[in-house]
């Protein structure tokens, strides 16, 4: 797994289409176009695949769940996605998600969970990933 994370509008999704050669948007499922969080993935028949706004799927379960619950149902997405992406050789499982981490606390209980979830989860994946890359500006730089 590939964990690419950075600042909104920072150019994650172009660097992700320039360095996977991303050619069809089967290959991509996106939070942005309210597509849900993809519990399993095992009917996805491509060696790439990427999952994009692993933050909004995260801020879905908080407006559900507390973070311990949330924090759980994520780690069991992680493993799924593992089990899928190690099933055939040469699978590739790329997560983009933007960075909300950095900046002001929210003054809202709500916001600040989502911020606190978002935080563990992108801990919890990038411990999981094989690679984990920063966007900024434009400019990658592997973490990981």
């Amino acid at each position: 797994m590939h964990f690419i994370t950075g600042g909104a509008f920072n150019g994650k999704r172009a660097w992700v289409k320039n360095r996977y050669k991303v050619q069809s948007d089967d290959q991509w499922l996106s939070a942005y176009v309210n597509n849900p969080l993809p519990l399993i993935i095992m009917e996805i028949d491509q060696d790439v695949f990427i999952l994009e706004g692993a933050e909004l799927w995260l801020r879905a379960l908080t407006e559900n769940y507390d973070a311990d619950k949330c924090r759980e149902i994520w780690n069991e997405c992680l493993e799924n996605w593992l089990t899928w992406e190690k099933e055939r050789q040469n699978r590739q499982l790329i997560v983009i998600g933007t960075d909300i981490t950095k900046g002001i606390v929210p003054m809202e209980a709500e916001n600040r969970l989502w911020r606190d979830v978002t935080g563990w989860a992108y801990q919890d994946i990038a411990a999981k990933s094989e690679k984990v890359d920063v966007i900024w500006y434009g400019v990658h730089q592997t973490i990981k």
